[in-house]
C-alpha cells in the first residue's frame, strides 16, 4: 500500500509491463545503446521494475542487473507462427511446436511471449494450442504472455488461462469473470490503442473495420475487467519510453478509480511480478511525490525523488530545484 514518506510526500514503487525492443525500426537488431537509453527513460519517469514481454534479441547480461537501471524481467524474443508478426523479429514456430519453444524460453528467462494473432485474416492460435503452451511453460516453472488484438485471439488466450493477455482487443466481456477466477491478467495498452484509433478515424476508417470497432470499445473493456476482478496492468508498448503516467491517466479517464489506475502501474504490477511493495525488508525501490497523486494524476510527471535499490537515482538536482513546492 502507499505510504507517506518522512519527506512529507507520497511514495510508491512503480512498475511497467511493456515490450522494450531496443531498436529504431521494426525488424532491426537489438541495440545495447538504445536499450540503456530506453531503460534510463523509464527510470527518469519513476519506473523501478520493468517487464519486457518481447525483445528484438537476447538482452545483455547487465539487463535488469545494472544497479543504475530498473530491475527487469523479460520473455526473450517473441514466438510467432510463420508469416505472422514483424519480419526479422521473433522465433518462428508452427502451432504444434509453440509449446516446446515457449517452454524452452521460459525455462531460461521465467517468461515466454507468444503472438497469438496478428492480422485480422490470419489464423489465430486456438485455445487448445495455447492451453498446451500454458501447460508446457508452467511445467518448467515459467509464465506465459500472449499478444492478442483480434476477437478470436483474445478469446483463445482467455479460455486457455494464459498468465497475461497483452492488448486484449475484441475480448468478450463475458469471459472476464473466468479470467479473474483463473488469474489471467490484462495489459490493455490503452494509450497506444487510442492513439492508433484516432489515426485510423482521421484516415476515414469507420466501425466496419474490425480494428476500429474493437479499439473503440477498448476503454470500456479495461474498466469492465477491473470491475470483474481481473488484474489490470499498465503497459505502454511504444516509444519514447517513460510514459507510464500517460497510461495510468488513460485508465483513469476511461473510468477506473485513481487508486486502481495507480495500482496498475505500481503495487498491483509489482505483486504480479513477484516483488513486494513498501514493506519492511522489501527491496528499497520507491518514487516519492510531494503530494498524493491520487488527488491529481498530473502530478505523476513530477516525482520529487526516485529511489532504486536503496539509492537516490533521480530526479536531477536541476529538476528538483525547478519544481518548487515543499522539500
Amino acid at each position: 500500500m502507499p505510504s507517506w514518506s518522512d519527506r512529507g510526500g507520497w511514495s510508491q514503487d512503480w512498475s511497467t509491463c511493456t515490450p522494450i525492443p531496443a531498436r529504431e525500426r521494426p525488424g532491426d537488431d537489438l541495440d545495447d545503446r538504445l536499450l540503456r537509453a530506453d531503460l534510463q527513460a523509464q527510470l527518469t519517469a519513476g519506473v523501478t521494475l520493468v517487464r519486457a514481454p518481447g525483445l528484438a534479441g537476447d538482452p545483455p547480461g547487465w539487463f535488469g542487473e545494472d544497479v543504475g537501471l530498473p530491475r527487469a524481467v523479460h520473455a526473450g524474443r517473441w514466438i510467432a507462427q510463420p508469416d505472422q508478426f514483424v519480419d526479422g523479429w521473433g522465433r518462428r514456430a508452427t502451432a504444434r511446436l509453440v509449446p516446446a519453444v515457449a517452454a524452452e524460453q521460459a525455462a531460461r528467462t521465467g517468461w515466454a511471449k507468444v503472438i497469438g494473432d496478428w492480422r485480422e485474416d490470419d489464423p489465430a492460435l486456438s485455445a487448445e494450442d495455447l492451453l498446451a503452451a500454458v501447460r508446457a511453460v508452467h511445467a518448467v516453472g515459467g509464465r506465459l504472455a500472449v499478444h492478442a488484438q483480434t476477437s478470436a485471439g483474445a478469446a483463445a488466450a482467455a479460455r486457455a488461462g494464459v498468465d497475461s493477455i497483452e492488448h486484449g482487443q475484441g475480448l468478450d466481456p463475458e469471459l472476464l469473470p473466468a479470467m479473474a477466477a483463473s488469474g489471467v491478467a490484462l495489459t490493455p495498452t490503452l494509450t497506444v490503442i487510442q492513439q492508433s484509433l484516432a489515426r485510423r478515424r482521421a484516415a476515414g476508417q469507420g466501425a466496419q473495420v474490425p480494428y476500429v470497432a474493437t479499439a473503440a470499445a477498448h476503454a470500456a473493456l479495461a474498466v469492465a475487467a477491473a470491475q470483474a476482478g481481473v488484474t489490470v496492468l499498465a503497459g505502454t508498448d511504444s516509444r519514447p519510453h517513460g510514459r507510464i503516467a500517460d497510461e495510468i491517466r488513460s485508465l483513469h479517464e476511461a473510468g477506473m478509480s485513481a487508486h486502481d489506475a495507480l495500482g496498475a502501474g505500481s503495487w498491483t504490477a509489482r505483486t504480479f511480478l513477484g516483488l513486494p511493495g513498501l514493506l519492511d525488508g522489501a527491496p528499497a525501490d520507491a518514487v516519492v511525490y510531494l503530494d498524493d497523486p491520487r488527488t491529481d494524476l498530473r502530478g505523476l510527471d513530477r516525482p520529487a525523488a526516485v529511489v532504486l535499490r536503496g539509492r537516490l537515482v533521480g530526479p536531477s538536482t536541476e529538476q528538483r530545484s525547478g519544481r518548487g513546492g515543499r522539500t
